[in-house]
């Protein structure tokens, strides 16, 4: 199952349990070695018949070939870590290089930071944002969109979610509740005056992570808080996949979902939701869509069409990148949020302590939804205005995208024209006048407005 993310949940094709469940995860990685041979041989012959050198090059015959043997090694190999492929960005009109380098770093997650290398002043205030990445199976790099998007005019941080095929067992568990201690302690760690954008999935423990501190009068507590199409109170507007988590019940995931990560592997034994099931998930949730689009690859290798067959490629490369999820994170997840519904009832804890959203009196809030996003659907995001009732109403607002899905809400040509120049907005807004706030004023008048938002139906001010 998918947590709030990317796509739906797979089906076990039978209730074996981890009887059932261990030894397909081995037999996976079996049958991936053993065809190690065969696509290094396709991938050989598909060099031979794109040599100009070899007659057949020009022939509709050889490049057919050439075109099946890639489809096969590409359909058969393992994706690793996509690369971030960011290296400079627009800022006031000057392009600027940015270096990626690890400013904290615990076992299951490296913190990001995109640094840009200025020769002279930024040309406006530049606000500290912490985007915490979906830690749902696809890598931190699926959102290179979105941290393009807000590099010109921000100091961008980004959670690097490790796969935890890769944490030998000595590293100890990863569960919900370390999840909110890590973003904790990556606030900490940049000393405050930051604004945290969280994407789906890490909306319930970031807006945990904030009620926690604002209960410790933490000078950390981020200036505001931007929670993008996640799943705060999936009883509203209930989608496929918080249907099935309910229908199914937290027992059966852990029967049918968990396995052991198999020898070579570093956390060889560790308890996971391997990548590989997730993936499952999000094939067959559109499997004709898939496999035309191969079909199209394989056409557009054939014509030449180098353009088409490069995006498809791009796009698959990322796609097909999937991480395994540690167990007790995976559970605890979709029992707090998808089975028990725990935030919105006020039942949610952390280490056993409650969790109280009433508690956020000085963060800003901005949700953001997407018209057909068939994940975290219409009002599950925007249901934390109505948990924190003790921010004042001019620094909350909400906005519904028109004519989005899901993966619209934060990636593609309508997040950077109309969404993300909303969230800069807010958040340029909130900065100075959250300072303020945060050093002790205690005055409500600090801001006046609503973040500047459009007037137009769509933009609402919560009350």
């Amino acid at each position: 199952m998918a947590i709030g993310e990317f796509g739906g949940a797979p089906v076990a094709p039978v209730e074996g349990g981890l009887l059932f469940s261990t030894p397909l995860y081995w037999f996976y990685e079996a049958t991936h070695a053993a065809l190690n041979p065969a696509r290094a041989w396709a991938d050989a012959t598909r060099l031979a018949f794109k040599n100009p050198i070899n007659p057949l090059y020009f022939t509709p015959l050889g490049k057919s070939v050439a075109a099946a043997c890639e489809l096969f090694e590409r359909s058969t190999r393992r994706y690793g870590r996509p690369e971030w492929r960011i290296s400079s960005t627009l800022v006031g009109g000057e392009r600027v290089p940015v270096n990626t380098s690890t400013v904290w770093e615990r076992p299951f997650c490296r913190l990001i930071h995109f640094e840009r290398v200025f020769e002279h002043r930024a040309p406006r205030p530049q606000p500290r944002l912490l985007i915490v990445a979906p830690l749902s199976g696809h890598y931190p790099t699926l959102l290179r969109g979105t941290v393009e998007a807000f590099l010109p005019n921000h100091d961008v941080y980004m959670t690097d979610w490790v796969d935890s095929r890769t944490v030998p067992l000595a590293e100890g568990r990863f569960d919900l509740d370390d999840y909110i201690d890590y973003v904790i302690s990556m606030l900490h760690a940049l000393g405050g005056d930051t604004h945290v954008v969280a994407v789906c999935q890490p909306s319930v423990p970031v807006l945990a992570a904030a009620a926690l501190m604002e209960a410790d009068d933490d000078p950390c507590v981020p200036l505001s808080l931007v929670l993008m199409g996640g799943p705060i109170d999936t009883r509203v507007n209930p989608t496929i996949v918080n249907k099935l988590a309910e229908r199914r019940g937290i027992d059966w995931f852990r029967r049918n979902v968990i396995t052991k990560v198999p020898f070579p592997n570093p956390g060889f034994m560790r308890d996971v939701y391997p990548g590989f099931l997730q993936l499952n998930g999000f094939v067959t949730m559109n499997l004709d869509r898939h496999i035309e689009a191969h079909k199209q690859l394989f056409l557009n290798l054939v014509r030449g069409d180098g353009d088409s067959a490069q995006k498809h490629k791009e796009f698959y490369d990322e796609y097909l990148a999937v991480m395994d999820l540690a167990a007790e994170y995976y559970l605890q997840t979709v029992e707090t949020v998808f089975v028990r519904h725990a935030l919105p009832k006020g039942e949610m804890t952390h280490r056993g302590r409650p969790v109280d959203p009433t508690r956020i009196k000085r963060v800003a809030l901005l949700t953001i939804e997407g018209e057909h996003d068939d994940i975290s659907g219409v009002g599950q995001t925007e249901a934390a205005h109505r948990l924190c009732t003790n921010i004042p109403a001019d620094r909350q607002a909400h906005w519904l995208q028109p004519g989005v899905g899901h993966y619209g809400v934060f990636n593609g040509s309508r997040f950077r024209s109309e969404i993300a120049p909303r969230i800069a907005d807010f958040v340029l807004s909130m900065d100075q006048a959250g300072r303020r706030w945060l050093r002790g004023s205690g005055k409500r008048d600090l801001y006046s407005g609503t973040a500047h938002l459009p007037s137009d139906r769509q933009a609402v001010a919560v009350r």
